[in-house]
């Protein structure tokens, strides 16, 4: 179970960390390609989580993502 934190820069400039966990990868480089193949789909969508709230995150409001350094205090 592979657990990301991710900085995310929505359109409109602002920006937010969160915490996206894949249960089914195995691997960091597994997660971040299914963050990267969700968010690269017209209609993709990540479920994360901010704090202690459940986040969707949704494609077309997304302008990049970054990784955060193993370790990361979200």
């Amino acid at each position: 179970m592979e657990e990301l934190g991710l900085r995310v820069r929505l359109v409109s400039g602002d920006s937010m960390d969160v915490t996206y966990d894949n249960p089914s990868a195995v691997s960091e480089a597994e997660a971040i390609d299914h963050v990267v193949d969700a968010l690269s789909q017209e209609s993709g969508a990540l479920r994360c989580t901010h704090g202690g709230r459940l986040v969707v995150l949704y494609a077309r409001g997304v302008a990049a993502v970054e990784v955060a350094p193993r370790g990361a205090v979200l």
